[in-house]
């Protein structure tokens, strides 16, 4: 019985309205952007009011916090579903990704409080340590919520010590009740970003957008379509004196490696201009989601790392993964990743592969490249918030290490992240 009440007291209706409201807030930069409308100032003041209610909720209120962070910030999980004819499993999906964050967010805010009972530790200090570490707790090995991330387009750095100076300084003024602590908050502006003005953009990179659906582009009706407008583009892209041609994911739907007259073909086009084209490598029966760069005649296999929970690598134990793969995937297996990152230079420069999911982790960006050439498909995951996502994402790590990003992508528009604003094609 006093589990039922306990539980009961969590599914009051202000507590949910709070919770549900502290979501709205951490995610408004996204939705906003999303629609098109980018505005620092209205960013900022939506970024620190959802900071100050997190640290003035209590541990019923940042539960539900967690849940509706997820469903806002990743309902778009389940869209993938429609394309495998299972739109039953969308609502399963959210649902279950909202209740992973939900517990998470409980068990953290749990040991909070514990730690303020037993060890007198205020849980203001609890909290604010909670929404530091939380960009390093990534469930499932799924790693997109940043709380930082509502500050990417804003007048508030991103940089965990700037984050940080945000957090104590609603704690100060919090715990004395004195506003004036606020100030402090003016510190965490970005001002070195504004001295920065040198640019090392490549304005010699073509990069390709496609809008191929998922449902055309694995029917070999389309296979030759598909073909003949990747050789149109390089004409294109020669004609423009272009030095670099990227494309994106999987542009070649099929095993390009065995595909000898397609490789002859790129390799000769490789003389005149750097090709990079997204293409699946076939490696003893199992699949490799790689990366084809041929320059100069020849061309070298860029392998993906960091794979796509559940989409290209199941993470649950094998016997489990199996199952899983089994109902929803039509048994099929899971992708194999490469050991180590691949960099290539092009000209002068120097660049880091990296497709699609792997671009958003922060493994990729180990010593700091100084460039990024992204290829992503966006086809299994729109119309939604996703590209929206991955964009402030791109530029939250371009802003926080330097690396200019080129990335081209079917179903959303391609863009370059340089100095942390993005340029499309």
């Amino acid at each position: 019985m006093r589990v039922v009440i306990k539980i009961s007291q969590y599914f009051t209706i202000n507590i949910i309205i709070v919770g549900f409201f502290i979501a709205f807030l951490s995610s408004a930069s996204i939705y906003l952007d999303w629609m098109g409308f980018i505005n620092p100032l209205l960013n900022t003041t939506l970024g620190l009011l959802a900071i100050y209610l997190w640290l003035i909720s209590d541990k019923k209120e940042w539960v539900w916090s967690g849940f509706f962070i997820a469903l806002l910030w990743f309902w778009w999980m389940g869209v993938s579903f429609i394309h495998y004819q299972m739109p039953w499993a969308i609502p399963i999906v959210i649902v279950g990704v909202a209740s992973i964050y939900a517990s998470v967010f409980y068990l953290t805010i749990s040991l909070v409080y514990l730690l303020e009972k037993h060890l007198k530790i205020h849980n203001l200090i609890g909290k604010a340590l909670l929404l530091l570490l939380f960009s390093y707790i990534h469930p499932l090995g799924f790693d997109w919520f940043k709380p930082e991330l509502m500050f990417t387009n804003s007048y508030i750095g991103i940089e965990k010590w700037q984050f940080a100076l945000v957090i104590f300084s609603f704690n100060l003024a919090i715990y004395n009740k004195k506003v004036l602590f606020l100030l402090l908050i003016l510190g965490a502006y970005p001002y070195a970003s504004h001295f920065k003005k040198e640019s090392n953009l490549n304005e010699k990179i073509k990069l390709i957008t496609t809008f191929t659906p998922v449902e055309e582009k694995w029917v070999p009706e389309f296979k030759q379509k598909h073909i003949n407008e990747v050789f149109i583009n390089i004409q294109k892209a020669i004609k423009e004196k272009k030095e670099i041609i990227v494309f994106p994911e999987s542009v070649f739907a099929l095993y390009l490696n065995i595909e000898t007259n397609l490789i002859d073909a790129l390799k000769n086009y490789s003389k005149k201009i750097t090709i990079v084209v997204g293409g699946i490598f076939q490696n003893e029966n199992l699949p490799k989601n790689s990366a084809y760069i041929f320059k100069d005649g020849e061309y070298m296999v860029a392998d993906k790392v960091v794979l796509v929970p559940f989409g290209e690598q199941n993470p649950l134990p094998k016997w489990m993964g199996r199952w899983i793969n089994k109902i929803f995937f039509d048994g099929a297996l899971d992708y194999v990743g490469a050991k180590n990152f691949t960099d290539y230079t092009i000209g002068q420069s120097r660049y880091r592969n990296a497709i699609c999911f792997e671009a958003t982790s922060e493994k990729l960006y180990e010593g700091r490249p100084e460039n990024m050439i992204v290829i992503s498909n966006n086809g299994w995951l729109t119309p939604s918030i996703e590209p929206t996502l991955q964009k402030i994402l791109l530029q939250y790590y371009n802003k926080k290490y330097g690396t200019t990003i080129y990335h081209s992508i079917n179903m959303s528009k391609s863009y370059t992240i340089h100095n942390g604003e993005v340029y499309y094609e």
